[in-house]
């Protein structure tokens, strides 16, 4: 069993609080507040700073966070090995996605997930960061790239199909591209992170120089002024698929997409056992991202 004053310090900084933790477990703050005092007691050093506003930890917390965390997993992945319950959904699943995607693909099917699997608490994080998988702060994360990372198990899930799209409005005062070199005289909208566009058309792959007409780091603000007639943008199908569907969106060069090495992928750090929580949501991803048409 896992030390319930380590489960409950975890449990303290993953809510960021103590008086969150303390409402998450249906106890008193001064109660908690208690516990964590007699395991920095027990401890013989001070494992988080106070203050009104917030909580951190100190560089002893730190280090006692880091160093539970894998434990607390390998400790319930064995549980329900040597329980002779391989396949028990219960446990607490920690998910991370990208802000857009995940609002618009992973949150609308999670009641289902969660009705499915009543005994898993899920926590569902959604950062354009990257989280680092490899210190046990979180068991899943959705990427969508090329590459997965270093030392990671990776399922892919499907491809991001992208496209060259732009509002009606847009075509009707700058005129259509008939050609890739025509894009040069067109206002191309993108994140500072996306240009030069790898294209795979007719004649193979193609790599497409240009800069932003509107400089930001958010894909939605792209989106955005795409549909509101800013520019031509290299668009993901399950980020306008509905715009293309209605006309809100028409696709430009349509014998031109994204590299079809870009995909969706469920990842997590590599495991003796993927425990059964974790794998029963990398399937469920991948039945309501086919299901819904979202890859296209």
């Amino acid at each position: 069993m896992f030390d319930p004053d380590y489960d409950l310090f975890l449990a303290i900084i993953e809510a960021g609080s103590i008086s969150a933790a303390a409402r998450a477990r249906g106890l008193s703050t001064a109660a908690l507040s208690k516990r964590l005092a007699r395991l920095e007691q027990r401890l013989s050093a001070r494992l988080v700073h106070r203050t009104t506003r917030r909580l951190a930890l100190t560089p002893a917390g730190r280090e006692l966070h880091d160093a539970l965390l894998p434990l607390r997993g390998a400790l319930l992945a064995a549980e329900e090995r040597v329980g002779g319950r391989p396949d028990l959904l219960r446990g607490p699943l920690r998910v991370t996605a990208p802000t857009s995607f995940g609002r618009m693909h992973v949150v609308p099917c999670l009641p289902a997930f969660l009705t499915a699997h009543p005994d898993i608490a899920l926590s569902i994080d959604l950062a354009d960061d990257f989280v680092d998988l490899l210190d046990g702060s979180c068991d899943l994360a959705v990427r969508i790239g090329a590459r997965i990372g270093t030392g990671l198990v990776g399922h892919r899930l499907g491809t991001s199909h992208r496209v060259l799209c732009a509002a009606p409005a847009y075509l009707a005062a700058f005129g259509e591209p008939d050609s890739l070199a025509a894009l040069a005289r067109h206002r191309l909208l993108a994140t500072t992170s996306q240009l030069p566009w790898e294209l795979d058309g007719p004649e193979g792959m193609v790599t497409l120089q240009g800069e932003s007409h509107v400089r930001t780091n958010s894909s939605e603000v792209v989106r955005e002024l795409a549909l509101g007639g800013c520019g031509i943008a290299l668009r993901s199908l399950w980020d306008v698929g509905e715009a293309l569907r209605l006309g809100a969106l028409r696709r430009v060069l349509p014998q031109y997409q994204g590299s079809h090495d870009v995909g969706i992928f469920a990842v997590h750090a590599p495991a003796p056992a993927v425990p059964a929580r974790l794998r029963a949501m990398i399937d469920h991803l991948a039945a309501h991202l086919h299901a819904s048409g979202a890859l296209g």
